[in-house]
């Protein structure tokens, strides 16, 4: 039996009056903001657009620029896959001026910590721990495997002074020092520089 005020589902259907399906004259383009749909108004639709700009082209110089600070950024990484790619169009020739020529001769800028007669330290631009920056000798040698008898003095005083700047940036309780050398080593510029990195848990094997 079949209570009154319940029914059947095709009895109620029956007694509420269905709204018969139209598609609203809307709806067949886009709506924009004075149009109306069962009284509902609509933002504004946007229809895609695509621009082309050509970009002026930096100056000569400027662009020279870009390319030794990102040059710099290259011989940031220790052992990632963008300085391992660096490393492999870097050319190993000789004393050629390099990027850190540039620094050293103060063309470019760097944030110095340290400087004497034979060495400068300076932060590195892309770090790879909370302190990393690079000790670099003024003499300009490509490698430390092209490295004479002759500097055996001059490679120790790096070592102090990358000791003695990790000292002076809190690294008291620890720090490693990296040299990459030629293209299986990841080296990406041809000078001389000592990695300093610090102020976290270093992981071992490096890469």
């Amino acid at each position: 039996k079949i209570h009154p005020r319940v029914g059947t589902r095709s009895q109620w259907d029956e007694k509420i009056p269905q709204r018969p399906w139209r598609r609203s004259q809307w709806s067949a383009g886009p709506r924009n903001a004075t149009q109306w749909d069962d009284g509902v108004r609509f933002r504004p639709r946007p229809e895609p657009i695509a621009v082309a700009r050509r970009l002026p082209a930096a100056p000569p110089q400027q662009a020279a620029e870009l390319e030794l600070l990102a040059q710099v950024r290259g011989a940031a990484g220790v052992t990632d896959g963008d300085e391992v790619a660096k490393a492999q169009q870097a050319a190993p020739g000789g004393a050629a001026p390099t990027i850190f020529s540039r620094i050293l001769d103060r063309s470019l800028p760097a944030d110095i910590l340290y400087e004497d007669q034979q060495c400068l330290a300076f932060r590195d631009v892309a770090p790879q721990a909370p302190v990393h920056f690079l000790v670099i000798p003024k003499k300009p040698i490509p490698r430390i495997s092209q490295a004479e008898e002759e500097d055996q003095q001059l490679l120790g005083h790096l070592l102090l002074v990358a000791k003695e700047t990790a000292k002076a940036e809190g690294l008291g309780d620890g720090y490693r020092l990296v040299i990459n050398d030629g293209k299986l080593g990841a080296q990406s510029v041809y000078h001389l520089h000592i990695h300093v990195l610090g102020g976290r848990q270093l992981q071992w094997p490096p890469g």
